[in-house]
């Protein structure tokens, strides 16, 4: 469920997702047991919201270079932006063929990305 924790919630789901623009800050009391909140962040400022939104993993992005923005992370800021969160992220943006060997040497859980996994469609080979 995205951008509605109370809804996820009250459907009994196992999660909801708090995008980046969501900055409202939710008393603890919606979250249960097993309830999984997932956030993105792209700067210091989103990940301490995110802190007090109760996210246990958050995407940080974009680490590489994308169409849609002129600035990038980068590894060195992603670390350090990780590092703050304190907890497991997930690198996201403009991972492709060239960057993602990269992925394994910075402080992430794992990566996600829409056109790589779309253009190279994995087939059960391990790209890195």
């Amino acid at each position: 469920m995205a951008n509605n924790l109370k809804l996820a919630l009250r459907l009994n789901l196992d999660g909801a997702y708090i995008p980046s623009f969501n900055k409202s800050i939710l008393p603890l009391k919606f979250k249960k047991d097993g309830f999984l909140v997932l956030g993105s962040a792209h700067n210091l400022k989103e990940i301490n919201i995110k802190k007090r939104q109760g996210v246990n993993l958050l995407f940080i992005s974009p680490i590489f270079k994308i169409l849609k923005k002129n600035y990038f992370l980068g590894t060195i800021k992603y670390n350090i932006l990780a590092n703050k969160f304190g907890k497991k992220t997930i690198a996201l943006g403009g991972i492709n063929q060239t960057n993602i060997r990269i992925i394994k040497n910075i402080n992430c859980y794992g990566f996600a990305s829409i056109s790589y996994i779309e253009k190279y469609k994995f087939n059960g080979k391990k790209y890195f």
